[in-house]
């Protein structure tokens, strides 16, 4: 608890006079403008203990007293994130704040960031709503069909076989540096953001997020401006490129995903590969504004198709897909079925690391978001089979 006396409970007149009363330095950082660029989580699990990400930057350096983040119930009552961070250096080139994990009931609940002067005085950062489901609710992706077995019945590649060489189901969180990079790609032209293609795209890491063996990525308005002049969107990708491990899939290999497709506008979640500025195969790209498609390519000896399946595919829904790197063939499967063959293939020689992300449309292709609404997506595993 910290809150006894805040400037939106004095009247102007008793606020005017407290402030002539603030020593010089007091003025100073009550006339400082904090903004608050980012605020997660924006969802969370009953009974799942989850950290709070806040990041700010200020007009000018000041420290604040406190940094942290506030929740409100229904009621006003305060269930804050505990774990603030004392005398915090603020500058405009921003500063990032992490709380101590903490599990909330379901419900909805008023998430925000707060500062507090070197005087004491507490000033509150913009409101989001915070929805916590019930555990009962929460997808259970292990529980859902799998892909359907090989031809040999031997594992979960459709590729008679193959077995699992390299995986990640996001039980112990997101192995940033040794098995994921989440703030640059090569894809990118600017490295951690991306005007091109147009997209509104900011890499931020502390947008993958997991809890219950599930890794959330979540897109929100920045205040960072692109190249091509429109305001960048921080948004969570995960790419093997860079990592310790330096994962790549190679001719003949079988990649699989299962995802939880997103229904918000301007959403443009992938699986995809890249290399020395090619090595492209989409496993999947999805629009919103075509709920029921998936987008499935070929860019190295091009070869396309769509898939569209309203009972499979659909905005909120669970679907697993994957993408065998043939020499002679790129083959798609839905749900454990071949759904395209691109008559094609990648060669003998191929190589690629993997990218899983959710960009954002910026208008020309596809919807661009509306509002500033966070948009999410979910992802259950990312598995290579040989």
């Amino acid at each position: 608890m910290r809150l006894s006396v805040s400037p939106a409970r004095v009247g102007v007149a008793g606020a005017a006079a407290a402030l002539l009363l603030l020593p010089l330095a007091n003025r100073a950082a009550a006339a400082t403008s904090v903004t608050q660029d980012r605020l997660t989580p924006t969802a969370m699990t009953a009974g799942v203990a989850t950290s709070a990400q806040l990041t700010v930057r200020a007009s000018s350096c000041f420290t604040a007293k406190t940094l942290g983040v506030g929740v409100r119930d229904a009621a006003g009552k305060n269930l804050d994130f505990p774990g603030n961070a004392s005398n915090v250096r603020i500058c405009p080139s921003g500063a990032r704040f992490t709380s101590a994990p903490r599990a909330l009931p379901a419900g909805a609940y008023t998430i925000f960031g707060f500062w507090q002067d070197s005087g004491g005085a507490w000033h509150s950062l913009p409101k989001h709503r915070l929805t916590v489901a019930s555990g009962s609710t929460a997808p259970a992706p292990k529980a859902t069909p799998a892909p359907a077995p090989s031809p040999s019945g031997g594992g979960g590649s459709p590729i008679a076989g193959q077995s699992v060489v390299w995986s990640d189901d996001f039980s112990g969180g997101i192995a940033w540096g040794s098995k994921w990079v989440g703030d640059k790609s090569s894809s990118y032209r600017y490295g951690n953001h991306n005007p091109d293609d147009n997209k509104l795209d900011w890499l931020d890491p502390s947008d993958v997020t997991t809890s219950n063996g599930v890794a959330t990525f979540t897109a929100q308005p920045s205040s960072h401006t692109l190249e091509s002049g429109k305001q960048a969107w921080t948004t969570g990708l995960l790419t093997t490129e860079g990592s310790g491990e330096g994962f790549q899939v190679k001719t003949g290999d079988y990649a699989e995903t299962r995802v939880e497709l997103p229904s918000g506008t301007g959403a443009w979640p992938a699986l995809w590969t890249w290399k020395d500025g090619n090595g492209e195969i989409d496993s999947f790209e999805y629009h919103p504004d075509n709920p029921n498609l998936l987008e499935l390519s070929n860019r190295i000896t091009p070869g396309s198709d769509d898939y569209a399946n309203s009972g499979a595919v659909a905005p909120g829904q669970w679907v697993t897909i994957g993408t065998y790197y043939g020499a002679n063939s790129v083959d798609w499967y839905v749900n454990g079925q071949k759904v395209y063959s691109d008559g094609h293939g990648v060669g003998s020689a191929f190589s690629a690391y993997l990218i899983l992300n959710l960009s954002l449309s910026a208008g020309q292709y596809h919807s661009a978001p509306t509002g500033s609404t966070p948009i999410t997506m979910q992802a259950d595993y990312v598995k290579v089979y040989r």
